[in-house]
């Protein structure tokens, strides 16, 4: 019982996951999925194979320089993952494999590498792997010098590391709910226990460390939804007892900044009287005392910050679209932003290891651009195109376009939605269309490139996001506008963007497919509670569909930091907002669209039983007779499988049942 209301779950038990009938439960609904399937193998054998056959199945990276080595990844022919791998500077240096993911997945039914992080000198690699999809990862080192795996190994450790000098890594540690809240200082050889150096006990926040790219500072965040703090250590001194890591600035609740060093300074970025971040500084030698550099702007989002020896680059988001501002430092603050062409593109800085460098290096994609790598001079501003990943199978951009169009929320609202088709395409609202949405988080859904996504387009598909409120697509107000109490945006966004759509006569509801996973998996929930006539298809990928049991059990993963999300349903206030959309409990008696659900026996994000509850309870109330099948990967986690081929044979199921229904 809550707030006086008491509710029955008829599915509850699958919570116990030794339950004698949950996995037989769970293994009868992967039964049913394939028999279903059945009649679709072949499409999606096809399908399957034209996803493969586009990919360079034996490539590599473009190598980035650190220290004395230029480091890079290769994929070779018939394998799941990738072998890492360096060589020296001077041209005829052989090939060195650091390591062989393959030969660490092996009697594994899945591997994920969380990280691997070089030495300064490049002699020790410290790596830390998760073998179940579980999060939970264990930390291992290497010598370099012999190739010999060394007997340090800590378990129970999480996705952030950093080494202070040769011999000292820190490394992050979980509770029992699964959040790192300890970081740790380990000596490489030493026989004594490890040194715990700082531990959170407000379940609200998580701990990571990182090593800034001059090499100076390690920098300890501690952050939460909605609170943050930066504390620093110089590398110079990283064997102080607890209490060496000082603050930059003591948390305040609701405030946020985050920092990076460069010339002698810290640069941070904090959303202070300033709710799409302002850019401030403060010397490295007493960085109590902040200068604001670049103030706050109601239409320009500050996101991130990459320091150089001599250059800062800002990662800003204006109109929904990244773009790069690169300011000269060495006498005062002289930027200019790096120009981009397409009207919907974005942009990642990557593989940039070196600290004394002009050069700063960027992916570009777009919704019909391919991966492609550059380089960009600082100084004299201009870029090198490095590669461009191959589409093999005759891919021409030229046969494709994209577009950004504007639906209108209730409230007036104007959200964005990006589209791709292959160009011919008629507006006579005869075309198939896949709508994909999240909006959660602040978590932003760029309009990327993905070679998979082209067996739907050839086949006459509209792709579209929907980059609705509750995102940060449009800056932090955009996402402050999507969470607590007023998630119901998230929710009435999507659904104006699907009416536009087909009122645009770019699809109409017989032919609209929605997907979406996780808190994407929440709205796909939601919106096909309130409107299931408006929908033919919906995929939902390990949704969070259970909103109100989860928020009140705070022993599960994740439930207290997500207070700041979602609210605390122990208020009633908070409780009975979360009822009025939560997908679970507002299934009813109606003709739901089609739907391919998944779920991860191992996912520590959204258990398992959320998405199985869900399933039965539609399939109780359900009136239209439409197809329902549960898929749960039983080896992994909330990614799903492991590998590349096992994620293409996941999307080739996938677009299987869309295109069959």
């Amino acid at each position: 019982m809550i707030h006086g209301e008491t509710v029955t779950d008829n599915w509850f038990y699958l919570r116990d996951r030794d339950h004698p009938a949950t996995i037989p439960y769970l293994e009868a609904e992967n039964g049913f999925t394939a028999q279903t399937m059945a009649p679709a193998a072949g499409l999606e054998t096809k399908i399957y194979e034209e996803m493969v056959s586009r990919i360079q199945e034996t490539d590599s990276s473009v190598p980035s320089r650190y220290g004395a080595f230029e480091y890079y990844t290769r994929m070779e022919r018939g394998k799941q993952y990738a072998i890492h791998c360096r060589r020296g500077l001077a041209s005829d240096s052989g090939e060195e494999i650091l390591l062989d993911c393959n030969a660490l997945a092996a009697g594994h039914g899945y591997f994920s590498l969380a990280y691997d992080i070089v030495s300064p000198d490049g002699t020790l690699l410290a790596f830390a792997i998760d073998t179940d999809g579980s999060e939970v990862c264990t930390l291992r080192f290497q010598d370099l010098k012999s190739g010999a795996t060394l007997p340090d190994e800590i378990p129970n450790v999480y996705y952030s590391g950093a080494w202070a000098d040769n011999a000292t890594f820190f490394y992050t540690t979980l509770d029992e709910t699964k959040r790192p809240y300890r970081l740790w200082r380990h000596q490489l050889g030493s026989a004594g226990p490890d040194t715990l150096v700082y531990e959170e006990t407000d379940g609200r926040f998580n701990v990571s460390v990182e090593r800034t790219r001059s090499g100076k500072f390690l920098l300890l965040g501690i952050d939460s939804h909605a609170t943050s703090e930066a504390r620093y250590l110089s590398t110079s001194t990283p064997d102080g007892e607890f209490g060496e890591f000082k603050a930059l600035r003591p948390r305040v609740q609701d405030v946020e900044y985050f920092a990076e060093h460069q010339g002698g300074f810290f640069w941070i970025r904090t959303d202070e009287d300033a709710i799409n971040f302002r850019l401030m500084r403060a010397p490295d030698h007493g960085p109590t005392e902040w200068t604001e550099v670049l103030p706050h702007r109601e239409d320009v989002s500050i996101e991130g910050l990459e320091g150089f020896r001599d250059h800062l680059v800002v990662i800003e988001r204006e109109n929904g679209l990244k773009q790069l501002r690169v300011a000269d430092t060495k006498a005062g603050f002289d930027a200019h932003l790096v120009e981009f062409d397409e009207p919907a593109y974005t942009v990642f800085v990557d593989g940039n290891e070196e600290y004394e460098t002009t050069a700063l290096r960027f992916l570009y994609t777009s919704l019909v651009t391919p991966r492609s790598v550059y380089d960009y001079d600082m100084e004299s501003r201009t870029r090198e195109l490095k590669k461009r990943f191959a589409v093999l199978g005759g891919y021409d951009p030229a046969n494709y376009t994209s577009e950004r169009v504007f639906a209108s929320a209730p409230d007036g609202v104007r959200v964005p939605v990006s589209l791709v088709y292959r160009r011919g395409m008629v507006r006579n609202g005869a075309n198939p269309l896949y709508l994909y949405g999240y909006g959660s988080y602040g978590i932003i859904t760029e309009p990327a490139f993905t070679s998979e996504r082209v067996s739907l387009l050839d086949r006459g598909y509209i792709y579209a996001i929907a980059h609705i409120r509750g995102s940060g697509d449009l800056g932090r107000r955009w996402y402050e506008d999507g969470k607590l109490l007023h998630k119901q945006n998230s929710f009435t966004d999507f659904i104006a963007c699907a009416e536009h759509l087909i009122a645009e006569k770019y699809t109409a509801p017989d032919r609209l497919t929605i997907a979406g996973g996780s808190a994407g998996g929440l709205l796909m929930g939601a919106v096909m509670n309130v409107r299931p006539e408006l929908f033919h298809t919906v995929v939902a990928h390990v949704p969070f569909v259970d909103v109100v049991n989860t928020m009140l059990d705070d022993t599960l993963p994740l439930t207290i930091a997500e207070y700041e999300e979602w609210g605390n349903p122990n208020a009633r206030e908070f409780y009975d907002y979360m009822r009025s959309y939560a997908p679970y409990e507002n299934v009813r008696a109606a003709a739901y669209p089609n739907l391919l659900v998944t779920a991860g026996l191992n996912d520590p994000r959204v258990s398992y039983w959320e998405p199985a509850k869900w399933v039965a309870r539609l399939r109780e109330a359900g009136t239209g007779g439409n197809t329902i099948v549960l898929r749960t990967n039983m080896g992994a986690g909330h990614g799903g499988p492991s590998g590349r081929y096992a994620r293409l044979k996941e999307k080739a199921f996938e677009y299987a049942f869309v295109l069959t229904r």
